[in-house]
């Protein structure tokens, strides 16, 4: 896939094969382990750094794998997740996706500067309709390129709400080819969320080259349970205490 000609029979052979048999382990999982699976999460633009404060004590109080913020936040998170393991993740071009590469690139670099581990970038989901194919390519490279050289990891949010099947597949074999870490279903600002077949899907397509995370509208044990058996590494999400308290969380956020 070099130069970036998709073959249409296997992208509907991966959407047929989904559809005929998801991923589904029935797997049941411990409140640790689907804690060390856990973004948790606080992305909404009135977030307060007493918010963010709040939620890194509690990611080092469940063992979260990670706290996930926007870019302003990453000394403040990096600085509180000292001494835990606790990963400090940032979000990179959020969450249109629709700025420059460039942008992307600089707010990455920062973000890594700041003590960002992990990267969440979300792709030009514009260019990747109209068929831009090496424009999404150099994208997401780029971003990912610089990213590793910082030693962090990065995850590519595709926002599978906003995008057919065949473009879900067209997005995680570009996504391979620019050898990010992850393939992540959306930024929960777009309507929709991860759903057991997007899940199911994008781990058919990525196999065990990339990881998977589910994030948007992951509210419950249950959900994350359903996340983690269809083929998710990880699980983003706001209601991260309750998920593991397996309590029913009414928050419509992330």
């Amino acid at each position: 896939m070099d130069n970036l000609k998709f073959d249409d029979s296997i992208i509907k052979d991966f959407i047929k094969m989904n559809k005929e048999s998801l991923i589904d382990l029935k797997k049941d999982y411990t409140s640790q382990e689907i804690a060390s699976c856990i973004d948790h999460t606080i992305l909404k633009p009135e977030a307060k750094p007493d918010d963010v404060i709040n939620i890194c004590n509690e990611a080092i109080e469940n063992k979260f794998a990670s706290v996930c913020v926007n870019s302003c936040y990453a000394p403040l998170v990096t600085s509180l997740l000292v001494g835990s393991d606790v990963k400090t993740c940032v979000v990179v071009g959020f969450p249109l996706g629709a700025m420059s590469t460039a942008s992307k690139v600089a707010e990455t670099e920062y973000a890594i500067k700041d003590g960002a581990n992990e990267i969440d970038m979300v792709i030009n989901i514009g260019m990747l309709k109209q068929g831009e194919y090496e424009y999404v390519l150099n994208d997401i490279r780029s971003v990912s390129n610089i990213a590793h050289a910082g030693n962090a990891i990065c995850k590519v949010i595709i926002e599978t709400s906003l995008l057919s099947n065949e473009e879900k597949v067209k997005a995680c074999l570009i996504s391979k080819t620019a050898k990010a870490d992850f393939v992540k279903t959306s930024t929960g600002f777009n309507g929709g969320g991860a759903t057991v077949e997007d899940i199911s899907l994008m781990k058919r397509v990525v196999g065990n080259e990339l990881k998977v995370k589910a994030s948007g509208g992951v509210r419950t044990r249950e959900d994350a349970v359903n996340m983690l058996n269809a083929g998710a590494n990880r699980i983003g999400a706001s209601a991260g205490v309750k998920i593991v308290a397996n309590e029913i969380s009414n928050d419509g956020g992330y």
